[in-house]
Formats: structure tokens, C-alpha cells, sequence
């Protein structure tokens, strides 16, 4: 395989942290082109010093001068980027062959499908790529001939137990032989909780996921299902299936992250232990398979497996996902973006853990229905997201 030159859209998240580990591995494989991070700029710069990445990218003029004080005295510094457009340019540079887009929301659009119009090798950690522009982005990538890898540790097992063609391009048509998909869920840290206890949950204890290591945002939206609803949409996308044969299950332990069944019976499962640098090292080795740190799985000492039917009374959020997805791109766009408003008042502690599923209903039945443009372009997207985000902010001022 011709050496990677790897661009970590994203680079100070979980998922920026763990590419990097894995990169680091196989010096003789891949090496980092470019890094960007939105606020935690002084650790990036400490990422920047120990891969070498000559290209660094920063929001703002004030977060590059944050770099610069940073940054060694008496060291050469890398190419320093700023800007929004500077993040799209560089997600297409030609000197980049892979793109990490682990930029979380919204804002790390724009760049995934710059790398898709340049027909790169995309590993997708960033599900409103999907959620909030499904079409336009496997378009995107289709036309262009770019690959597309999924990330998500559910959707990395999804396509590891798919028929392989050692090309990860876009599906037009569900593969052949498949009966349905099946998403684990874990849960999160009140699957077993009294209903009654929900309202009164702090943040600190929506973030306490009891298997995987995740930022504060994706914590909550694992803990009220929200995460796996997004997921649901995403495969829509990925897989070209029809929501119907997409089904959630909850499974505890989270070893088993995703099954496959097939039209004979068969269910094809991917375990392994609840590590992001699994999926990651499967993207960046793919169509090989590369070490990723990751230890050995001790089955015996797990010991049980157990599935159970997600109660939706529990998790209303998920009941929402299907709806929107139902309803089509407008709605998925709006329940995102509400999302989104909602997860961050929440960590703001200014509105409660159970007003998240009111606010995206409430945005869902005001929008759903409208008249809307034809979401043809980007700007169209992002046009109706920002109208889905004000909407959401009345109805968290009205929880007040």
C-alpha cells in the first residue's frame, strides 16, 4: 500500500487522540499531513510537536496566536492555517491521500465533503456528514470516486461483516443477501435507572458512560439514545437500507458492536473490546488489517452476552430518530440540530435531562411539514439547520 499522509480533521477529541496512537504505530505506513482542533489549541500544539504534522489549522486569529505562544521557542513551527474555508481547503489538499473527519456537529460538514469532492479516502467519525445530508454526501462521494469508511464502532462492525470487494465504495442498493441490520446499544448509565429519577440527572452523571470513553456531548447523547438514533439514520445512508430492516438492540456489555443477518439465517457479529482504535486502525490498514494497541478480548472471563429490546418509553429520543428518518432529510436535519441546542443547555445545567427529547419534538412538529427548500446544495443544509437551531432555542428559553 502507497504511504498515507493523514489530515485529523478534529485532532484533540477521543477519536483525534486515538488516530493519532495508531498512526504512530506504523511510522513506516502513514504519517500525519495536517491537524486542526477548535478550542484546545495548546494541546494541539503538543500533537503537532510529537507527529511532525507540518500543516496545523485553527479556528480564529486569536486561537493561531494561542498556538504560536504554544509552540517551542527556537523550533520551526508548522504551515499555520486559520479559517473555516482554510479547513475545507486543507481537507482537499493534494499532498493529504486520508482524511479522519472527527470534527463533531455540524461544523465538520463542510470539510467531509470537501474531501469527497477530492476524492479522498474519508474514515467518517462525524455523523452529520449523514444525519444532516445523507444524499448530497454518498452523491458526493460516488461522483467523485472517493472511499468511504465508516468509523463509528457500529458501523465499522456493520461493514466488517458485509460481503467485501477490498473497496469501500458508496452503496446504491443494499448488498446482496442481506436480510437486515442489527445496532448494538449499550444503553448508557440509566438503562436500568427508575423512570421517576430521570428529570432530576446531572450532567456529570449523563457523561458517566459505564463502557466507552467519549467527550461530554456524545456521553449524553449515548445516554439518552439519541447517539443510536443518529446511528440508524447513518446507516440508512452507508448501507442503502431501508429502515425497516434496521433494528436496535440494547447489549450491556458492548463486545458485540454490530450484526449482520443474512437472507439464510446466518448473523455475521464483530466483537472486540470497547476501543475506538479498532474501527480506526480497520479504516487506515483497510483492505489489511494492522495492529491497533488494542488487547486480547478474554471471552471466558466475560463470561455472558445479553440482548434486550430498547424501552422507548425510557428513550424517547430513539423513538424521535425513526420518526424524522421516516419523515425524510428536512426532519433529520431538524432533529440533529435541535439535538444539538438541547445536549449543550443541558451541560449548562439550563435545562434537564428529560427537556432534551421536549425540545427536539417540539422543533420536529413546529418545522416537519413547512415548506422547505430542495436540499440540493450545502448551503441548503446549512440554511435549514440554522433555522432548526433558533427554533430549538425558543423552546429551551420556554423551558426556563
Amino acid at each position: 500500500m502507497k504511504h498515507q499522509r493523514i489530515c485529523v480533521l478534529g485532532a484533540t477529541g477521543s477519536i483525534g487522540e486515538n488516530t493519532l496512537d495508531v498512526i504512530a504505530r506504523h511510522p513506516e505506513r502513514m504519517s500525519v499531513y495536517a491537524l486542526s482542533a477548535f478550542s484546545r489549541i495548546e494541546k494541539l500544539a503538543a500533537q503537532a510537536w510529537e507527529s511532525g504534522a507540518p500543516v496545523v489549522v485553527v479556528p480564529d486569529d486569536e486561537a493561531a496566536r494561542r498556538f504560536a505562544q504554544a509552540w517551542p521557542a527556537g523550533r520551526p513551527a508548522p504551515e499555520l492555517r486559520v479559517g473555516a474555508r482554510a479547513l475545507e481547503q486543507t481537507a482537499a489538499d493534494p499532498e493529504v491521500t486520508t482524511v479522519m473527519a472527527a470534527i463533531v456537529g455540524a461544523a465538520g460538514l463542510p470539510a467531509a465533503l470537501a474531501a469527497a469532492r477530492a476524492g479522498k479516502r474519508i474514515l467518517l467519525a462525524n455523523k452529520e456528514a449523514l444525519v444532516a445530508a445523507g444524499s448530497l454526501f454518498m452523491r458526493t462521494v460516488r461522483e467523485n470516486g472517493a472511499e468511504l469508511l465508516p468509523i463509528d464502532s457500529e458501523h465499522n462492525a456493520i461493514f466488517q461483516c458485509l460481503p467485501q470487494t477490498g473497496r469501500a465504495e458508496a452503496l446504491a442498493k443494499p448488498a446482496k443477501g442481506v436480510r437486515r441490520l442489527l445496532l448494538t446499544a449499550s444503553g448508557g448509565p440509566f438503562r436500568t435507572v427508575g423512570l421517576d429519577t430521570l428529570p432530576n440527572v446531572t450532567p456529570d452523571q449523563a457523561c458517566a458512560h459505564p463502557n466507552w470513553r467519549m467527550g461530554r456531548k456524545i456521553s449524553v447523547d449515548s445516554a439518552t439514545m439519541l447517539n443510536k438514533g443518529l446511528e440508524v439514520i447513518e446507516a440508512h445512508w452507508l448501507f442503502a437500507m431501508p429502515l425497516q430492516r434496521i433494528q436496535v438492540v440494547i447489549h450491556p456489555q458492548s463486545m458485540v458492536h454490530s450484526m449482520v443477518e443474512y437472507e439464510d439465517g446466518s448473523i455475521l457479529a464483530q466483537l472486540g473490546q470497547p476501543d475506538m482504535r479498532t474501527p480506526i486502525a480497520y479504516g487506515l490498514g483497510f483492505p489489511e488489517r494492522i495492529e491497533s494497541g488494542v488487547g486480547l478480548l478474554g471471552l471466558a472471563a466475560l463470561g455472558r452476552l445479553d440482548f434486550e429490546e430498547p424501552d422507548l418509553r425510557r428513550f424517547p429520543c430513539l423513538k424521535l430518530s425513526f420518526d424524522a428518518l421516516e419523515a425524510g432529510q428536512p426532519a433529520c436535519i431538524a432533529l440533529n440540530a435541535a439535538n444539538e441546542i438541547a445536549v449543550a443547555r443541558f451541560l449548562d445545567e439550563r435545562i434537564r435531562f428529560t427537556q432534551i427529547a421536549r425540545v427536539i419534538e417540539g422543533c420536529l412538529d413546529r418545522l416537519v411539514g413547512q415548506a422547505v427548500p430542495e436540499l440540493a446544495s450545502l448551503g441548503d443544509v446549512l440554511d435549514l439547520d440554522a433555522r432548526a437551531r433558533r427554533v430549538a432555542e425558543e423552546f429551551c428559553q420556554a423551558a426556563l
